[in-house]
């Protein structure tokens, strides 16, 4: 009899490119807690990248008048409405200086569509990627999928987790095509200084490598950090550039699966025919909300902010009071991602965690708290904790956590 794997010629059943996707940690995680929680445990979770905040209500009832419209119970361009188009173009002026044409506007399923999209129409097979660690999670998949390769470059909290020109062209080889680049981070919330940005751009224009840069935490930023878009640092770029974004994060909008992929002509044109098979067009009621979100006030943003903003605070504060645990204070999105280096090895309850992965579990476990291991993101021995939870959830995780590595011996 066939291995459950195979087919009768013993061929696999499930083709190796697809089976190779690794399931997506953050989700997984997420996933985990809300199931315990389903069955009565009193888990925390730290897993997803996700806003406690409801969608603002200007845009919720944009998206209940547009189910009315029997226009938007019809097809529409594979590429987005001509509205949402012309509506990101402005919006990415206004909010980054990057003035575009709606033609280099793809609006997709998702900021993580956007992704795959965008590699899938630049890379051929063993073209390389090179990739700043820790990385989200999505990255590597979608590079491997279109059959790149990553090349990643590893950094960690003494740099502030921020990759250096240095580094960048140590990593170079006559493969290299593309170079992501994603500030404010996830999972590290690090948020690349303007100087920095340009020289890393400007190096890019030099050797002939693409930038993918992914601007989807543009809005959240914290203290004296700036975003700025690397094609206006440098505007020579523009022409070997795509940027990604989407309304999920700025607009509390996770569950709409509205994004975009910004970039030249030909490479969205690619891209649109690519969508035009895979997907079609968004679904044209979060399409409009979409179009009231960015068309709107910024307002809900920043109330949203100033709320990260002191949870923010708040857990690097908490984190960084538990012995072995080194929490740098992330500058931007909303995530921390402590090292628990130090923690490995020891012993609690009975147990000795040599991996982070064993160790969130522990956490799991005994403390009944949710959070994602660093091997999720390239860079073993960290944990990443989202902070866009509640206020008393957030404080009350962490001391949890807190109070069980305390036993760590």
């Amino acid at each position: 009899m066939a291995a459950p794997d195979e087919n009768s010629t013993g061929r696999p059943r499930v083709s190796a490119r697809v089976g190779g996707i690794s399931e997506s940690a953050t989700l997984a995680v997420d996933s985990k807690a809300k199931a315990l929680k389903a069955a009565g445990r009193p888990v925390i979770g730290f897993g997803a990248g996700e806003p406690d905040f409801p969608t603002p209500q200007p845009i919720v009832e944009a998206a209940a008048a547009a189910c009315a419209d029997p226009r938007n119970h019809r097809y529409s361009p594979a590429a987005g409405l001509p509205e949402l188009r012309e509506a990101v173009a402005a919006k990415t002026a206004r909010d980054s200086g990057y003035e575009v044409q709606p033609s280099q506007v793809l609006v997709t399923n998702g900021g993580k569509q956007a992704v795959y999209q965008t590699f899938a129409a630049l890379l051929d097979p063993g073209d390389e990627v090179l990739l700043p660690a820790p990385y989200w999670t999505t990255y590597p998949e979608a590079i491997a999928l279109a059959g790149g390769v990553s090349v990643v470059v590893g950094t960690d909290e003494s740099t502030g987790y921020l990759a250096t020109v240095e580094q960048l062209e140590a990593a170079r080889t006559p493969r290299t095509k593309v170079l992501l680049f994603n500030s404010p981070s996830n999972p590290t919330g690090a948020v690349y200084p303007p100087e920095q940005v340009e020289a890393i751009g400007r190096w890019a224009v030099e050797h002939g490598i693409w930038v993918v840069t992914d601007e989807i935490y543009e809005h959240l930023v914290y203290g004296g950090a700036e975003h700025v878009s690397m094609p206006v640092v440098v505007p020579e770029l523009a022409n070997t550039c795509v940027v990604l974004n989407g309304v999920a994060k700025t607009y509390a909008m996770t569950g709409w699966r509205v994004g975009w992929m910004i970039g030249p002509d030909d490479v969205i044109k690619a891209a649109t025919n690519l969508q035009s098979h895979l997907s079609s067009n968004v679904a044209n009621v979060s399409q409009r909300a979409a179009l009231e979100a960015v068309s709107g006030s910024l307002d809900a943003v920043a109330s949203m902010r100033e709320a990260f903003d002191r949870r923010r605070r708040t857990i690097v504060e908490l984190l960084s009071a538990i012995p072995g645990v080194s929490c740098p204070e992330p500058q931007g999105a909303f995530y921390a991602y402590p090292s628990v280096k130090d923690l490995l090895g020891k012993e609690i309850r009975d147990s000795r965690a040599e991996t982070s992965v064993q160790l969130a579990g522990l956490v799991l476990e005994h403390a009944e708290v949710a959070v994602v291991p660093g091997e999720a993101f390239g860079t073993p021995g960290y944990f990443r904790l989202s902070y866009a939870l509640g206020d008393d959830d957030l404080a009350e995780g962490v001391r949890r956590m807190g109070d069980l590595l305390r036993e760590a011996k």
